[in-house]
């Protein structure tokens, strides 16, 4: 192709790019453009750049005039909140969710007290403090009364901006669940309702739409972003039946800078392999859930412990199960709601972590997630199983 007519080309991908980005903005059309050229880069309308290209929202128009000049580009792979839909026409159960409430049922949930075991007695939950959670999700209510103090980081990463400070807000309702779960701290009064880790920091990075969905490249880069500014745990409530490159390699940079991460497992079970991504990635801790019985619900998706070498964290394996059952926590217009899901089974994790944080060790992360194995209580089937791993962590 001659000079002539890369230059004609190019000026009329300059002349749309504005237009069709904006027209590409509210459709599923976010590619990864496998190539770092500023040329590229000031031809379309850069969303997130990564190390070996970067995201934009494009045309059709646009993705024919990367097709001629044999620039490659490939979807952006979409997660969510809930469990997602698999090729089989049974709907999948999602995270239920009950009406809010204005004061809780109670201050202390099941959840809380089996994480605490014999150790809480007439005590409040405490501890995480200097700890810093990333919660990766819809959002929150950041003037929520009983975590507004814990929050000291509140971005978005979402919006039709791809980047924006000090903006969260949660018209969806499930960040501000799990926010809860981690670190709530029974608000100014004392009268409302304790997480796990009630001292811990959270970091509120807005990754997922109002409507629960979440692109892999604002996941990975709120990822990459967390990392960098101090987080030590990050907590991944959200799931895809496929892997994302970009959020793999955001993955393996946290384990480099021993940041832990935490996903839940997912909500589709009780087949073994059934588990979600990104908690199926060796790097993370994935959590299934149990309920007040410390019985695994037939929902908690499942992994494939018992076809790998058993208590050793594998590709498509379980770690550990946490409290998902009827779970009392924050809500998003202030009050309190109640809701189940392998989300608030890992938010309880997340928490824990945070509570037993090993501060003084070499490798922070590594040592936190050798001692949550430690603290196991087998659930049965005895055994590094598929739908339970190594059990309940519990003090």
């Amino acid at each position: 192709m001659n000079t002539k007519k890369a230059l004609v080309c190019l000026a009329f991908t300059l002349f749309l790019a504005t237009a069709s980005s904006v027209q590409a903005a509210g459709t599923d059309s976010r590619y990864f453009v496998k190539s770092t050229s500023q040329f590229w880069k000031k031809s379309f309308q850069v969303r997130n750049v990564f190390d070996s290209g970067f995201t934009a929202n494009l045309s059709d128009w646009q993705l024919k005039v990367a097709k001629v000049f044999g620039v490659e580009v490939v979807p952006v792979k979409k997660l969510n909140i809930l469990a997602a839909a698999t090729a089989t026409p049974t709907p999948v159960k999602k995270t239920t969710v009950k009406s809010p409430i204005k004061t809780p049922t109670s201050q202390i949930g099941w959840g809380i007290k089996s994480i605490y075991g014999n150790t809480l007695g007439n005590s409040l939950p405490s501890g995480g403090e200097g700890v810093n959670v990333a919660v990766l999700d819809t959002g929150a209510l950041i003037s929520h009364p009983d975590i507004k103090s814990q929050i000291g980081v509140c971005d978005d990463f979402s919006g039709a901006e791809p980047f924006v400070k000090n903006v969260c807000e949660d018209k969806n309702g499930h960040g501000t669940l799990v926010a809860g779960v981690v670190a709530a701290n029974g608000g100014p009064e004392g009268k409302g309702i304790y997480g796990v880790a009630p001292k811990s920091n959270l970091m509120i990075y807005k990754v997922c739409a109002n409507d629960g969905t979440c692109f892999a490249d604002d996941v990975a880069s709120a990822i990459y972003y967390g990392v960098d500014n101090d987080a030590n745990i990050i907590l991944l409530s959200l799931g895809s039946d496929s892997e994302s490159s970009l959020i793999n390699d955001a993955i393996s940079y946290a384990m480099s800078k021993d940041v832990m991460i935490v996903g839940a497992a997912g909500n589709d079970g009780p087949y073994a392999g059934s588990i979600d991504y990104p908690a199926s990635n060796i790097n993370v801790v994935s959590v299934g859930a149990v309920d007040n019985t410390i019985i695994v619900p037939d929902w908690s998706a499942q992994g494939i412990n018992e076809a790998s070498t058993s208590y050793s964290k594998n590709t498509g394996d379980i770690e550990l199960v946490g409290p998902g059952v009827n779970i009392e926590s924050t809500a998003n217009n202030g009050y309190y709601m109640t809701s189940s899901g392998t989300s608030m089974a890992a938010a309880h994790i997340a928490g824990l972590a945070a509570k037993e944080w090993q501060t003084d060790a070499e490798y922070p992360a590594e040592a936190t997630r050798e001692l949550l194995h430690k603290f196991s209580l087998d659930i049965l089937p005895a055994g590094d199983d598929s739908a339970s791993g190594w059990g309940m962590p519990q003090l």
